[in-house]
């Protein structure tokens, strides 16, 4: 099996402004307690190919609803590898738990951006039952996966990003 990256948590201060960006504000004890308890992203058996990410609060998302996650996690990926993030399986079973971008893309350029390469992950609830989806702070939300890629013979691109969502459309 090939090593190929590395989770830490964002700062503190990077996980309380993207707190208040995506969630609104909180009480300051809830936000370091909150931080404190964030758990990196592992891999629940031997087998697994997906890394889980864990929801640091609670989340009641309604039918239809959208909500963003700051995970608080960031990732250092080796050169030719990229981090896809998918719903947890038995949440897109149950719930159509849905990424609104379909499927996340945490390229390796992306550690060194000015938000720390925090990993935001925006759900929508597209329950077609009516259920409301609820998860307790910890639970398995998301997961990663590294994938190898290439690129063409004749790619000259040196540019680096400096952001998340459409950051490469700004180089």
């Amino acid at each position: 099996m090939k090593k190929v990256a590395k989770f830490y948590k964002v700062s503190y201060d990077q996980f309380s402004k993207s707190c208040e960006n995506c969630l609104g504000v909180m009480p300051e004890d809830f936000l370091q307690k909150t931080y404190e308890a964030i758990a990196l992203p592992k891999r629940a058996t031997k087998g697994s190919a997906g890394y889980d990410f864990f929801t640091p609060v609670d989340i009641v998302l309604p039918p239809k609803r959208s909500i963003r996650v700051p995970t608080g996690i960031r990732a250092q990926i080796d050169d030719g590898w990229v981090l896809k993030i998918y719903p947890r399986s038995g949440l897109g079973f149950k719930y159509r738990l849905q990424l609104d971008n379909t499927v996340g893309i945490i390229d390796s350029d992306y550690f060194h951006s000015d938000n720390e390469g925090h990993i935001i992950i925006k759900l929508t609830n597209d329950t077609l039952e009516d259920k409301t989806l609820e998860l307790i702070s910890g639970k398995g939300f998301a997961q990663g996966i590294f994938i190898e890629y290439g690129i063409t013979y004749d790619d000259v691109s040196e540019k680096l990003r400096n952001g998340g969502f459409g950051s490469t459309e700004k180089i």
